[in-house]
């Protein structure tokens, strides 16, 4: 009867678990609505915006801003961008993984720091000697996420970029999870400062004639920073809405391993159950054939 007792107190906790996580993929499928319309609606902008500064490369060697610079690789920061919760599967482990391949192998030997947005990054780093102390870097970055909007984040980016121009970092990386659907998280890394010239690319600039009003070099000065903010925002939004799509499916498979360990789980109780009656069956045979000898 004790296995009996462990077996029904197993059943009942694997149950509370499979509703737990139910209830949690269907808060996640609600919130990833929301990400997936935001980062869906903010795509087309950022890339039309990146095609258009594909065309104005030419002048941005010559902007005063020297978004364009390529210095001497001495100092470089990493933007790590996490979620603030777990139970998402390897979203944020990836994230991690990544950062520490950049700082063991293409940047090897040189000074790096991590900027990490997002709790769980920012609980990683902080316990390695990469985390950034004593700068006047932003700080608590997760609570971007309790109101992500492109205000909050462009501050975020002109700190990163004022940080830049001032020859604290000669290079800033961005590590992070980009959004193709609710299954499937591609984990990115991309250069954010300096600004490659392969943003230019042919695909982008095949005879493309502009009149420009005012002259070019106003207009690169004026696009290069907005340029920056929202591929930061951009790359939040993708992490965010890819954080509500591993956690979805992480709570799927968690609410269908539940219910094939509670199978399992009933027919262990129920072949227990039948070895006790069928015990206590003998017991009682044995002992009426042993009162009529």
């Amino acid at each position: 009867m004790a296995n009996l007792k462990e077996v029904r107190t197993r059943i009942s906790s694997v149950t509370s678990t499979q509703q737990i996580t139910s209830a949690m993929k269907m808060v996640s499928a609600a919130k990833l609505r929301r990400a997936q319309d935001a980062i869906i609606s903010l795509r087309p902008y950022a890339l039309k915006l990146q095609e258009i500064l594909g065309n104005l490369s030419g002048s941005a060697d010559s902007s005063p801003k020297g978004f364009t610079i390529q210095r001497d690789i001495k100092q470089v920061l990493i933007i790590a961008i996490s979620s603030n919760r777990g139970l998402c599967g390897p979203f944020n482990s990836n994230v991690m993984k990544l950062t520490n391949k950049l700082v063991k192998e293409k940047y090897k030997g040189h000074n790096i720091s991590v900027l990490s947005i997002g709790k769980k990054a920012d609980d990683y780093f902080k316990k390695t000697e990469l985390h950034i102390i004593g700068t006047d870097m932003p700080k608590r970055l997760h609570r971007l996420y309790d109101d992500l909007t492109y205000e909050k984040v462009s501050e975020v980016a002109q700190k990163v970029m004022d940080n830049f121009l001032l020859g604290d970092f000669d290079r800033v990386e961005l590590v992070y999870n980009q959004f193709k659907n609710a299954s499937v998280q591609i984990l990115t890394n991309e250069q954010y400062l300096p600004i490659l010239p392969a943003e230019s690319s042919s695909e982008t600039t095949v005879n493309a004639d502009y009149i420009f009003e005012p002259t070019k070099e106003e207009i690169v000065e004026e696009l290069i920073p907005k340029s920056l903010k929202v591929r930061l925002f951009k790359a939040i939004l993708e992490s965010h809405a890819a954080e509500h799509g591993a956690r979805m499916t992480a709570m799927h498979k968690a609410t269908d391993n539940a219910g094939e360990m509670l199978k399992e789980l009933r027919i262990t109780y129920n072949k227990a159950r039948q070895a006790s009656i069928t015990n206590e069956i003998i017991e009682i045979v044995g002992g009426a054939q042993a009162l009529n000898n």
